[in-house]
């Protein structure tokens, strides 16, 4: 594989560059980012900041990847952007680099289809498998679990966490977390059932998609408290894997669960 970069590009010393890299006409490669073999990044594309891109990643055209934080309390430091293999990132972009105030990086992870205007912030982590559909708007610190599917114009707040294989509905205004499993809709959000189709395509057996429903109603559709719920799922995770996965994310949610 021969690495092309148009002449127009400007791809600084320092740059590390894979074989079979693909850049296009007047994009700017900062000399502090790595970029894995045959991933294509399409004209006028910033990549900036201390910034590592995997292979075989599709970039396309205004993309901003690496820019400081949209936070005030950045001073500078050498904070980073990571991102994994096999990435579509469609047009205009933005990524930033994480903070000292969390673990310094952003991280993307492998095999993600993200569409156009999606905005990740600071020490924002990503999955893999996931879906984030046109103008997806993550906060700071925001944490995307694999095989999630964010519908178009979905905001998170700062801090949420939304567990494998969530979905939300389109303009959802998420401010709590989101577990597992569960479809969330509306301003604010809400649960509306869980992801079936999604699960079913992923291979789920019919068995443990319907333990998860009836966790969903355990959870949600009995007029149980919170810590009632807990001790059901408890209860019915033994032996049932999807299950205490969701029980393990309700357990550990800071920001409390979305009801």
């Amino acid at each position: 594989m021969s690495t092309l970069i148009h002449p127009t590009a400007i791809v600084e010393h320092g740059a590390q560059i894979g074989e079979g890299v693909k850049i296009g006409a007047y994009s700017v490669i900062g000399p502090h980012v790595s970029i894995g073999e045959g991933t294509e990044i399409g004209p006028h594309v910033v990549i900036e900041g201390h910034t590592s891109i995997g292979c075989d990643n599709h970039i396309f055209q205004f993309a901003s990847l690496g820019a400081a934080p949209q936070d005030k309390k950045y001073a500078g430091e050498p904070t980073r952007l990571e991102i994994g293999d096999r990435n579509t990132i469609r047009e205009f972009c933005t990524f930033n680099l994480g903070t000292v105030q969390d673990g310094g990086v952003t991280r993307i992870g492998s095999d993600n289809w993200i569409m156009a205007y999606v905005h990740i912030a600071h020490d924002c982590q990503i999955g893999d498998r996931t879906i984030l559909a046109n103008n997806t708007t993550l906060a700071g610190h925001v944490h995307v679990g694999d095989w999630v599917f964010l519908g178009g114009f979905t905001s998170v707040h700062q801090f949420c966490k939304i567990g494998a294989h969530a979905m939300t509905a389109f303009t959802a205004a998420v401010t709590q977390d989101v577990p597992p499993y569960i479809t969330a809709a509306g301003n604010r959000a809400g649960p509306h059932g869980i992801n079936s189709e999604g699960l079913k395509r992923r291979g789920f057996s019919a068995e443990s998609i319907m333990a998860i429903k009836r966790a969903y109603k355990v959870l949600y559709r009995q007029g149980l408290s919170l810590d009632e719920a807990k001790m059901q799922l408890a209860e019915m995770a033994r032996g049932e894997p999807a299950v205490q996965l969701f029980l393990d994310f309700i357990m550990g949610s800071e920001r409390g669960i979305i009801r």
